[in-house]
């Protein structure tokens, strides 16, 4: 399906699909120092994927500091995509939603990085909370873990990934020119949560790069009314995933009859078959 004109979005209506969520698809074209090795496999995901897992562990000088990374290579048949996954403003690089996800993609065919914000790094350090850096700071934080994604990839295209907070960061690195071929937003935060008026999509036209945006009915961050509008107004080709029944954190009801990890699964199939269709050389 294409565009009848640039600039004109065609928007196909949503559907059931697997029963418990839906799809609508938006067009609008207008170093590091080595720390080690580890493995990392949270135990649900063990019970899941019966597959090695193994990842190097290292810092990215950043700031007079170090940010702490994980780097796992694609576990099978790799893709030809590799993704840096930028965790949320409650999360850090090695949370267990952040593991989780990232081991599944690897478990997909994509190399995986997934890194620490420096206010991240501190907070752990010190034993206390902190507030997200200043936006600037969190963008050369990401800028510089993408570096380092890239001089592990062996040429793959780069796709940026985040939770929330972090899949906006690689939102304004797309539009400022920053190398990587797509985008895949779990979460995308639109607005604080009662807060319609603060919308933060004035930068979506400047994106060139295919997105893929999956976001829950339940979302705080984000009203789905709102975010069709700024995906109209977006300058690649968007796809939004609607999943039914899930708040910000990708958490169900259990009437629907979902276990969180079964969304989570759904997911990244469906990032995996995004990728297929959208880079199919």
């Amino acid at each position: 399906m294409r565009p009848s004109k640039r600039g004109s979005p065609i928007t196909v209506s949503p559907y059931c699909c697997e029963g418990w969520y839906q799809r609508v698809v938006v067009w609008s074209f207008g170093g590091a120092a080595m720390r080690g090795h580890s493995s990392v496999l949270p135990p649900k995901f063990g019970a899941r994927y019966a597959l090695p897992v193994s990842g190097e562990s290292f810092t990215i000088p950043f700031h007079g500091d170090a940010l702490s990374a994980r780097f796992q290579p694609a576990l099978g048949r790799p893709r030809k995509s590799a993704i840096l996954l930028a965790h949320g403003a409650g999360h850090h690089f090695d949370s267990a939603w952040m593991a989780e996800v990232a081991l599944g993609l690897a478990a997909r065919g994509f190399p995986v990085l997934r890194f620490n914000y420096l206010y991240r790094e501190r907070a752990q350090r010190e034993g206390r909370e902190r507030a997200p850096d200043r936006t600037a700071v969190l963008e050369e934080a990401h800028a510089a873990a993408l570096a380092a994604l890239e001089a592990r990839a062996g040429g793959a295209r780069l796709l940026l990934a985040g939770k929330s907070m972090g899949g906006r960061i690689g939102t304004h690195l797309a539009a400022k020119g920053e190398r990587a071929a797509g985008l895949v937003l779990f979460g995308y935060p639109l607005h604080p949560p009662g807060q319609q008026d603060k919308v933060r999509s004035e930068h979506f036209p400047a994106i060139a790069q295919p997105a893929l945006f999956l976001q829950g009915t339940r979302d705080d961050f984000a009203d789905l009314e709102l975010l069709r509008a700024a995906l109209a107004r977006y300058g690649g080709q968007a796809t939004l995933e609607i999943v039914e029944g899930a708040d910000h954190s990708f958490h169900v009801p259990k009437k629907l009859g979902k276990s969180d990890e079964e969304v989570r699964d759904a997911l990244l199939e469906r990032v995996a078959r995004w990728e297929s269709e959208t880079f199919p050389a």
